[in-house]
């Protein structure tokens, strides 16, 4: 009887054995780590308002099959221009950029950069998505997934003086985001100095730039209300924008399973853009509040002398649409087509 029980174990013991090696590689097949990486610190309003969420969404709607890691503030290494080639090669699955930090790699997306291009980062978002389907997405970001397109809201200038005209910016050096972010400061007088956003806040408190053009909404993290005293927005359209995308591997994105490519689909796209960078617009009201509680000086230059500061800006449009035709590409019909996308946009797209 021993015996018998013992064959009976480990008949048993085979047969569970035999049923594990079945099920095991279908199960770790089922449980997928995405590593998302970033260049802000994990409180940031993007990070905390946007990434967060859209990692959540997919972590929830997988039911938790699906493991978004998240690394702030480049702790997997590397730089912020880095981020969109680490996507490519995947050293993160995921990845969160500024566009523009590789300038020229992805000339299209300038299109939402141009000086007073934008009123409103829903319309643009929206536009940004749809011409991204239709002109980008096999071509110039053909080597990545890409899982959203948005810009932020107004672009401003905070600096150690007041600016109230173009002529004010005369020989301030200011940090830009991206290339046409630069070359509107130097066709405004200033010397620009590219830098990624990280390194802001050391550079003013260091009195390496006299000031800076961001968003609202990033002047909390970056105390930038507390390292200058002068703030200059725009009524109606914006200074400028930056774009960005959310961007995953694309051989990642391939690997995974039907239903889970699906979550994915679902957490991207048109929507998700819109949500982003209409988030991040509506995130400008909290930071420029600090700045008047700080009594800093806030100039609102209005939609007249926005005219002035548009005219001077005018030579920045001929040369990129001069510059797209060179590559190729129908800089005007961009320009054109963006327009149109942003003057349609309801809301309820």
């Amino acid at each position: 009887m021993t015996t018998r029980r013992t064959l009976l174990g480990l008949a048993a013991g085979v047969t569970a054995a035999a049923m594990l090696a079945v099920s095991a590689p279908a199960a770790l097949a089922q449980e997928v780590t995405l590593r998302l990486h970033q260049f802000l610190p994990a409180q940031a309003n993007v990070p905390k308002l946007v990434l967060d969420v859209w990692a959540d969404n997919v972590e929830e709607a997988s039911e938790g099959r699906i493991k978004v890691e998240r690394f702030p503030s480049m702790q997997l290494g590397g730089t912020p221009p880095e981020l969109i080639d680490q996507a490519i090669d995947g050293i993160a699955d995921v990845i969160w950029t500024v566009v523009g930090y590789t300038p020229g790699r992805f000339p299209s997306t300038e299109v939402f950069e141009l000086p007073f291009m934008v009123s409103d980062a829903r319309a643009a978002s929206s536009a940004y998505w749809q011409m991204f389907e239709e002109h980008m997405k096999d071509g110039e970001f053909a080597d990545v997934h890409i899982l959203g397109t948005w810009v932020h809201g107004p672009g401003m200038i905070h600096a150690n003086k007041e600016v109230t005209s173009p002529d004010d910016m005369q020989g301030l050096r200011i940090r830009g985001a991206t290339r046409q972010v630069n070359a509107l400061l130097e066709q405004l007088g200033a010397t620009p100095v590219g830098m990624p956003v990280p390194a802001v806040s050391e550079a003013l408190s260091k009195g390496v730039i006299d000031g800076t053009t961001i968003p609202w909404e990033v002047t909390a993290a970056l105390k930038v209300s507390e390292l200058v005293d002068n703030h200059t927005e725009f009524e109606g359209s914006h200074l400028y924008n930056v774009t960005f995308v959310l961007a995953m591997n694309k051989d990642r994105y391939e690997s995974l399973p039907d239903d889970l490519k699906a979550v994915i689909d679902e957490n991207s796209g048109h929507d998700f853009s819109v949500f982003a960078g209409g988030t991040q617009s509506d995130a400008d009201g909290p930071s420029r509040q600090i700045a008047v509680d700080l009594g800093n000086n806030i100039v609102t230059v209005s939609e007249e002398e926005v005219a002035v500061w548009r005219e001077r800006s005018q030579p920045i449009y001929d040369a990129w649409v001069a510059e797209m035709n060179e590559k190729g590409i129908d800089g005007q019909a961009l320009i054109d087509q963006a327009i149109e996308l942003m003057d349609a946009y309801d809301g309820g797209n």
